[in-house]
């Protein structure tokens, strides 16, 4: 009998067993333990207050604070009622006031202003200037507030750009560098620079001649085949010859061009605005 009226009490979905203890409470147990349904808690456990604390908005400043409040309860942000307001906002900073008080100072800061606003709405407003409004004592923090709702929604839309090394990486390929040395080729300007040099070289040691010369393009491009041959380089100065006037040095000059256009020399350079160098052209065997 009292087995039944206990049953009874315990709600049609409790069956107490011969210990009084319920085995099924809605088929759903408080915990396992060591793979055992437990039902109750032990009498003997104890939890210390600190022991685990959630917190389950986390809030970047009194500003994001008050934002939450005035979203969560669907307040007109340009008309806030600021007792609701005030009263959970206070009941927050009372709450990180008994675990972090250096945390709280600045949020105390924004409670004082509430309370300013919230006294200054309790009196009769100032008197205006015919025509002009009362002031609302809650026009500057609406205005924070939505600057501040304008700049943290862009800070959300930047966060959600894709960002490199958290949304995806750069390709990066390793190529070996042969070990043939490859040289810089040789601009157009450096060769007018050189040719200006030359020219201006000649100017000093020309002679003023009256002679009518026929002179063979072909010839002079032999002439610098036949420098080149056997040296591994040769001066681009070298090939020149200014005791022999200007004619002379730009037949050369074309003569030279005109090997470079049929590959037969090749023009080289250690390094930029280093010498200029001649050479044979090289032809695999």
């Amino acid at each position: 009998m009292n087995h039944a009226r206990a049953a009874e009490a315990s709600g049609p979905s409790a069956v107490l067993d011969a210990s009084g203890t319920p085995e099924v409470v809605d088929r759903v147990a408080l915990a396992r333990l060591y793979g055992e349904p437990l039902f109750a808690l032990p009498t003997d456990l104890y939890i210390p207050p600190d022991a685990l604390e959630v917190f389950l908005e986390a809030f970047e400043g009194p500003l994001d604070l008050l934002l939450y409040l005035i979203r969560k309860q669907n307040f007109n942000i340009l008309d806030i009622p600021m007792v609701g307001v005030t009263r959970q906002y206070l009941a927050y900073v009372d709450e990180i006031r008994s675990r972090n008080l250096e945390l709280a100072a600045e949020y105390l800061l924004m409670a004082a202003m509430l309370i300013e606003i919230k006294s200054r709405m309790l009196l009769p407003p100032k008197a205006q200037a015919e025509g002009e409004e009362a002031t609302d004592p809650r026009a500057e923090l609406v205005r924070r507030l939505l600057e501040y709702e304008q700049i943290k929604g862009g800070a959300v839309r930047l966060g959600q750009l894709p960002q490199v090394g958290r949304d995806f990486l750069k390709a990066q390929v390793f190529i070996e560098q042969s070990l043939q040395p490859r040289f810089p080729e040789v601009q157009l300007l450096d060769l007018q620079q050189a040719w200006r040099d030359i020219l201006q070289r000649a100017k000093l040691v020309q002679h003023h001649r009256i002679t009518r010369e026929e002179l063979s393009v072909r010839e002079y491009m032999s002439r610098v085949l036949k420098t080149l041959q056997g040296r591994r380089f040769v001066g681009f100065e070298e090939l020149f010859e200014p005791e022999k006037g200007s004619t002379v040095l730009v037949v050369t000059f074309i003569a030279l061009l005109e090997l470079a256009k049929e590959t037969l020399i090749d023009i080289t350079q250690a390094e930029a605005f280093a010498p200029i160098y001649v050479r044979l052209a090289y032809t695999p065997v």
